[in-house]
């Protein structure tokens, strides 16, 4: 117990010094120096390679790589964990919701941190079919994470198919590798084609793809054994999680990726929680499994039905609940705050003063609230607050309701 307690002090204490040595020495300024010019000068270099690529022009192809980069995007990889967790899967379904949680917080951190512009449009044609792709275009543009999170998270789930079935057939683990690169390929090449990136910005993600997944598969038995059988281990997640917040870097000009990061970083702490509390009753290797007789095609779509429903409400209420109370907390404390989407009495002032305006702080300032801003924004809080709480639901109280109704 003790030397549980000592690592997991030491490791936030590391980063909590990382984030004090970064901002002393202004890393995020110096790498920025360094490699921004050279990628920008990239992204230009691309230019006449991704004007060629899209004058294969078609709307056919429009759409089919429109759909392709929905498919594998972070909100559909969002809405299909949970039927992975419910599908009896959940050692799958953790791994792939954590990874996924690494995946996007390291390819954001790069953004940030490179700001690195996207190809220039016009004279680009940038092809933006949903909200969400027009979101992802105010985002920097390298590393593509699109590459990047595909690359992790098929290469996963392939390494998890073989060991699963425990398949030795050269033939099959071949195919299975030719899928991935074909997939890969395609939504590299689809990224170009909608001109969201250059080719650098490829390249990059499937290079950081690539050593993120080598890193992965060599710890990945390592955080599983410590989510489901360690100690302390919510109120470590939970400390790691709050911390993580102020280590990510700031960036050249506000962008969506710190909110992305923010609500995975919840949906990583609601999911670790979960587990740890409910893993001998819903979430161990001996429970049923879809397309089992034990957990049938409409037993699984029973889950759904009553599954779906209720983390929507979770999410509404958890919402709503750190609207009310993070306002109140920081109030006592002291803290100035202000809203930039969720409260609307907060928008555009400090605790009902004028401000100028949010900017985004540095590594210290950020951490122990000495900033030349005069505000926060409470948006994080309850982005994280309510991402948290969807994800608690998804492997406790719905599992819960699952017993309950014999589903």
């Amino acid at each position: 117990m003790e030397s549980i307690a000592v690592w997991q002090g030491a490791t936030l204490c590391g980063i909590v010094l990382w984030i004090i040595v970064a901002s002393y020495l202004d890393v995020t300024r110096k790498l920025r120096s360094f490699l921004q010019p050279w990628v920008a000068q990239h992204v230009t270099t691309d230019t006449p390679l991704i004007l060629q690529i899209q004058n294969y022009q078609h709307r056919f192809l429009d759409a089919f790589f429109s759909g392709l980069s929905c498919v594998v995007s972070v909100p559909f990889y969002t809405a299909f964990l949970p039927l992975l967790f419910w599908s009896g899967h959940g050692k799958l379904a953790r791994q792939m919701t954590l990874l996924m949680a690494f995946c996007d917080y390291m390819g954001n951190c790069i953004k940030d941190v490179v700001s690195a512009p996207r190809p220039s449009c016009p004279p680009v044609r940038r092809i933006t079919a949903t909200k969400d792709e027009e979101d992802n275009a105010l985002e920097y543009g390298l590393p593509s994470s699109h590459t990047l999170n595909t690359v992790c998270l098929s290469g996963y789930l392939l390494h998890y198919i073989l060991s699963y079935t425990q398949n030795e057939d050269s033939h099959v683990k071949f195919a299975g590798f030719a899928l991935v690169c074909l997939l890969v390929g395609l939504i590299g090449l689809g990224r170009i084609y909608l001109g969201m990136h250059s080719v650098v910005d490829i390249i990059g993600g499937l290079a950081i793809g690539l050593v993120i997944l080598r890193f992965w598969l060599s710890v990945h038995e390592y955080v599983d054994n410590f989510i489901v059988l360690g100690q302390n281990v919510t109120y470590f997640w939970a400390a790691l999680s709050f911390i993580l917040l102020f280590a990510y870097p700031t960036p050249e000009f506000p962008t969506p990726s710190f909110e992305y990061h923010t609500a995975f970083n919840g949906v990583a702490l609601g999911i670790v929680s979960g587990v740890q509390q409910t893993y001998h009753q819903f979430h161990h290797e001996a429970v049923p499994r879809v397309f089992t007789s034990q957990l049938t095609i409409p037993g699984f779509m029973g889950r759904m039905l009553v599954g779906i429903p209720t983390i929507l409400i979770v999410k509404f209420c958890s919402k709503a609940l750190a609207k009310w109370i993070l306002p109140v907390l920081a109030n006592t404390l002291g803290i100035s705050i202000k809203s930039t989407t969720y409260i609307a009495s907060l928008k555009g002032s400090s605790n009902g003063k004028k401000s100028d305006g949010l900017k985004q702080s540095g590594y210290v300032q950020k951490l122990f609230f000495f900033s030349s801003q005069d505000s926060f924004d409470v948006d994080t809080g309850i982005r994280f607050l309510q991402y948290a709480g969807l994800a608690w639901s998804v492997v406790d109280l719905v599992p819960s309701l699952f017993a309950h109704l014999s589903l």
